[in-house]
């Protein structure tokens, strides 16, 4: 079960989260409580929700993919993969509620947005643009607002929003070199992602291109908020990926897995910089 729900997967929601409370400027003194129920939501609850929701739906694919994944190799049998993702669900929901009202809609957007990506008749998942735009809002942009918008205790300032969803953008990016993995399922059983699309090389240049543009936005953007220590610190996070997507690019299919541990760091590196930027904004 633990499987199911892959940890390795709850870092950047939970991370995205703390960087939303600490963009917030607000003290986190005396609100512990909220911010640590807000980070084990956006990590192992929602996000492990949807990654057993994502399994279930998916498990014919990874069948062909990876048949050594808990449901199709048989050690999550019969229908226990969906009547964990269900409760997991409503699990999400109790504890969202605990958050306020800002945390509580987070919540009922991630959760529907988790179902809406696996699940048919809508299967988001079949298209590689809206797909991975999902997964990057979710993964980024909706935990970040939903930090900021706990710890404000109302919706964070525009340069919070603008901020959340730049990174959120990048994200798709990320996303969609997650996709290389599942290739050869994703061909065959209708997937079509942008590695499938567009083949390896193009979808990684395409990808690589995704978490550029927004990080350069923001860059202007310290600068243009009189931050400019903050916008250098950014362009230096983003100079490390620059040279990453150098070893990704001439052999994508090989590379993605280690583009995703190396470039995806630099990547939160820099998120964490301009959440401390805003921080001194507000």
């Amino acid at each position: 079960m633990l499987w199911l729900i892959k940890p390795i997967t709850w870092f950047p929601p939970m991370w995205a989260y703390l960087c939303g409370a600490v963009s917030s400027g607000v003290s986190p003194d005396g609100r512990w409580g909220v911010v640590i129920l807000g980070v084990l939501l956006a990590g192992p609850i929602v996000c492990g929700m949807s990654q057993a929701a994502n399994d279930w739906c998916d498990r014919h694919v990874d069948a062909i993919n990876e048949p050594y994944r808990p449901i199709p190799s048989g050690r999550i049998p019969g229908r226990w993969g969906l009547w964990i993702a269900l409760a997991m669900s409503v699990l999400s929901l109790i504890v969202g509620a605990q958050l306020g009202p800002w945390g509580f809609g987070a919540t009922v957007f991630g959760v529907l947005a988790a179902w809406a990506y696996s699940a048919e008749p809508v299967r988001l998942k079949k298209s590689g643009w809206w797909g991975p735009g999902l997964v990057g809002l979710c993964y980024e942009g909706l935990p970040w607002f939903t930090g900021a918008a706990v710890l404000s205790a109302g919706a964070p300032s525009w340069q919070v929003v603008v901020v959340a969803a730049l990174y959120a953008v990048g994200a798709h990016g990320i996303m969609t070199l997650n996709d290389f993995k599942a290739l050869e399922g994703d061909k065959q059983t209708g997937v079509n992602s942008l590695p499938v699309t567009l083949g390896p090389e193009r979808a990684a240049g395409v990808a690589c291109g995704i978490m550029t543009l927004p990080q350069l936005v923001v860059i202007a953007l310290m600068f243009a908020w009189d931050k400019p220590l903050f916008g250098v610190a950014i362009a230096a996070v983003l100079a490390g990926q620059f040279w990453a997507m150098t070893v990704l690019l001439p052999d994508p299919k090989a590379k993605a897995p280690w583009y995703n541990g190396t470039g995806v760091t630099l990547y939160v590196s820099g998120m964490t910089i301009a959440a401390f930027a805003l921080r001194a904004l507000a």
